[in-house]
């Protein structure tokens, strides 16, 4: 196989493998030696590098992956926003916001804050992949616990839980009949 051949079908292995590919793995599909796609991939990262491309190569994990640029987060973001939301109802959204900011947390206790029952919309989470069950609950009957997952946090692009706003950061109004939660307001000086 031709140089350039071979270093677009390690190209072609990053693009489509979801997780980073070892060095010897991508060497062995190719049916290269180690040292060759090595310096492949280097040639590659540095093909990235070079270009004002959005893409990049970088060793991760012990592999090697195919990522995009820091810099393109913005227009990525702006690519699902509108999606991040989609098919999640209001009673859904308030379920996963209490189930995020609360967890551990039984079906149970969600149902207490929310004061209505929560199953509908805790099932569409967890078949979404944004809610899972994480342990039991030690007591009678010994409940599920919930919280999020990974996709949870993909999905809001977030890297961890410490991310979330802080609840503090929000006002929160009482009127007779409801409880209002606002966007954050920033501190007068």
């Amino acid at each position: 196989m031709f140089h350039d051949e071979t270093k677009a079908v390690i190209e072609c292995l990053l693009f489509v493998a979801s997780d980073p590919v070892r060095l010897e793995r991508i060497a062995e599909i190719a049916e290269i030696d180690a040292q060759d796609a090595r310096e492949l991939l280097i040639e590659l990262q540095e093909d990235y590098r070079r270009g004002k491309r959005g893409m990049q190569v970088v060793e991760i994990a012990n592999g090697y992956q195919m990522t995009t640029k820091p810099e393109m987060a913005p227009y990525i973001e702006r690519l699902y926003r509108p999606q991040a939301n989609y098919g999640l109802s209001k009673a859904a959204l308030e379920t996963l916001a209490i189930v995020a900011y609360k967890q551990p947390i039984t079906r149970g206790e969600v149902e207490m804050i929310r004061g209505v029952k929560v199953d509908r919309a805790m099932s569409t989470l967890v078949e979404k992949g944004l809610v899972k069950e994480v342990g039991r609950k030690e007591g009678a009957g010994r409940p599920v616990l919930f919280g999020t997952t990974d996709k949870f946090l993909r999905h809001f692009g977030l890297k961890s839980l410490e991310e979330l706003p802080s609840l503090e950061d929000f006002i929160v109004r009482h009127s007779e009949d409801e409880l209002v939660i606002t966007e954050p307001v920033e501190d007068e000086e």
